[in-house]
């Protein structure tokens, strides 16, 4: 597993201990959906104005967030479903490395957010990194199903990385 880290702000530093946790946020993601085939991810620190005109550009909204998630893979099937195994299996006999996309944070928004939510910076950005991990695996939250579905993974990840919103 890769993961390219690339830090475009300077709210707080990022230091070699940070960047573990990140890494380990994603692998624990990975190893959750059942994925053990080589992939990459890129994950971006930026601040809100970053992320603003990412927003702007990309999804329509003039408006900071706190996390884009943009896919390499399509998983849709003709139902409509998502169909990571084929895509996952395919490489794995070509013993490829699947690039999955770039997750972009705004490291400003989650330090606010991680106040709000009366919870640890860890916390917060954990479950922005899964969050955006989850995009990138096809997941989507585009109606009530799929967004209790997504959330309830959210909660089982974050759980195995020990980033409850009492614990940390």
């Amino acid at each position: 597993m890769t993961v390219d880290i690339n830090n475009c702000q300077d709210s707080i530093e990022i230091d070699p201990e940070f960047e573990e946790f990140m890494e380990n946020c994603i692998l624990t993601g990975l190893k959750a959906e059942g994925i053990s085939i080589p992939v990459e991810v890129s994950i971006l620190l930026v601040d809100d104005n970053h992320i603003r005109e990412l927003n702007k550009t990309y999804r329509g909204i003039d408006a900071p967030t706190d996390v884009l998630s943009f896919p390499m893979l399509e998983f849709e099937s003709d139902d409509g479903k998502r169909e990571i195994t084929d895509v996952m299996n395919d490489a794995e006999k070509d013993g490829d490395t699947v690039i999955l996309g770039d997750i972009v944070i705004s490291v400003e928004r989650a330090l606010n957010q991680a106040r709000e939510y009366n919870h640890s910076f860890l916390r917060e950005m954990g479950f922005l990194l899964i969050h955006g991990l989850l995009h990138l695996l096809g997941y989507d939250h585009m109606d009530e199903g799929e967004r209790l579905e997504m959330r309830q993974k959210e909660e089982s990840i974050l759980k195995m990385l020990n980033l409850t919103r009492d614990g940390q």
